[in-house]
């Protein structure tokens, strides 16, 4: 697992770095990918593009209406505590990623 983060909301930024981490590992590392299907990894979940962008966000209040849930799914976010998936939210702070992966690009993920 490759992580990249820092405090703010430049996700570009973020993601261009792991892409220069990425490149630089490949020169001597080799990672499976298969066009169409991207990148092998450990949990089908995460087939395709492997990515999982997310960023930290307090909704208090949004994320106790009714309409919270259901918001998500429409823009295909996954919302979940920011100890990991299965954890609930404490505060109001929540972990919100991009729910797909397979059929995109990376660039697509985090847009």
């Amino acid at each position: 697992r490759l992580i990249s983060m820092q405090m703010g909301g430049d996700l570009s930024e973020v993601y261009q770095r792991l892409v220069l981490a990425i490149q630089t590992m490949e020169k001597k590392l080799s990672f499976a990918k298969r066009d169409g299907l991207g990148y092998l990894t450990f949990c089908p979940t995460n087939l395709g593009t492997a990515l999982r962008a997310s960023v930290h966000m307090r909704i208090p209040k949004f994320s106790q209406t009714p309409e919270f849930n259901d918001f998500c799914a429409s823009k295909n976010i996954q919302p979940r505590g920011i100890h990991g998936e299965h954890t609930e939210s404490v505060g109001g702070v929540y972990d919100l990623s991009n729910k797909r992966r397979l059929g995109l690009t990376e660039w697509e993920a985090i847009k």
